[in-house]
């Protein structure tokens, strides 16, 4: 099959590749640029293990073709890591077990990082319900729960921090 060159942004990076049209946004990630964060797993869309931004929309990477995401940004898990060390929230699912075996925690994640910049507060239903479209098939659920209201109290905690050294 002929093959076409795409720019792809991909953790703030961008990559010229020469793709076949038909190329999953998946397989680019994993196979050509070597970030394996992204999981394989239903093929189907139903398990979100493969759940990656754009433009910072959490989108499933196993049924996107990579060409389509052209001109636009890609964030995996791999782009959570602030300046070389591990983001908040990766912290806190390490401290807190919520990677279980870790197959589905780069999916998790994704999806967690977009609730929390839309909604710095959540409830716990907001939480479950924007998780919903993730599974875990360790049934680490809790743990989850507790390493995201661990993120949220010091996120609240750090901001009240502030606004008392700003007086």
């Amino acid at each position: 099959m002929k093959k076409e060159l795409i720019s792809l942004r991909v953790n703030r990076r961008t990559y010229e590749l020469a793709i076949e049209p038909s190329k999953l946004l998946l397989d680019v990630l994993r196979q050509d640029l070597d970030l394996t964060g992204s999981k394989r797993a239903c093929d189907d869309s139903s398990c979100g293990a493969c759940t990656v931004q754009v433009d910072g929309i959490p989108m499933l990477s196993c049924t996107m073709l990579a060409a389509s995401c052209e001109g636009q940004e890609i964030t995996t898990v791999e782009g959570l890591a602030d300046r070389g060390g591990l983001a908040a929230l990766q912290k806190a699912y390490g401290d807190f077990g919520g990677a279980q075996c870790g197959f589905c925690t780069p999916g998790f994640m994704m999806t967690v990082k977009w609730l929390l910049a839309n909604n710095p507060d959540p409830t716990e239903d907001e939480i479950r319900n924007a998780l919903s479209s993730n599974l875990c098939r360790c049934t680490g659920y809790s743990q989850m729960y507790q390493a995201i209201r661990a993120v949220l109290d010091a996120e609240q905690k750090g901001l009240k921090q502030e606004l008392v050294e700003a007086k």
